[in-house]
């Protein structure tokens, strides 16, 4: 999905969420089935999930506004599970980087609050996880391996994806 997509997703003017749910006659948008991954940053990386169907069907990055409304759209219209995101405030463990890294890492970590704060009071179920859960960075073709993701991806939205990819809930 590109960045442009991600952005109508958030308006909701993007039509690839909400097919046809087939035989059972139900549609997204009674079924609480999606789980939206964010890794927070300058860059935010947005994935999202359906359980159900156990696919991807949004990997893409936007600002920390395009992924508000993205969630915001999914919670308000009732097939939203929950949001899990990668919470820079969990990390243990810290390396020899410069100054400039870590005023960045600050920055994270007050957007990381933002996102804690934020999610409770629009009333999402969220769980913070350490950035150490998600496992290693993956390159764009491991990731499409993995996870049968067809499009275009950047580190971000590989990020994102790796935090809710293959959960049941």
């Amino acid at each position: 999905m590109t960045c442009k997509q991600c952005a109508r997703a958030a308006t909701g003017m993007w039509h690839g969420i909400g097919p046809d749910r087939g035989d059972r006659g139900m549609s997204l948008s009674v079924i609480r089935n999606l789980m939206i991954g964010i890794d927070p940053g300058v860059h935010t990386g947005v994935a999202v999930w359906d359980m159900e169907r156990r696919e991807l069907i949004a990997v893409c990055s936007t600002g920390m506004f395009g992924a508000t409304g993205i969630v915001q759209r999914h919670h308000n219209e009732g097939h939203l599970h929950s949001v899990v995101f990668e919470d820079a405030r969990l990390r243990k463990w810290f390396g020899s980087k410069g100054r400039e890294a870590l005023q960045g890492a600050g920055s994270i970590k007050r957007e990381c609050q933002l996102w804690a704060e934020w999610l409770a009071a629009v009333g999402c179920s969220y769980r913070a996880v350490s950035p150490h859960s998600k496992g290693p960075k993956l390159d764009a073709a491991q990731f499409a391996r993995l996870t049968g993701w067809p499009g275009r991806t950047n580190e971000h939205g590989r990020d994102a994806a790796m935090l809710v990819f293959g959960r049941i809930a």
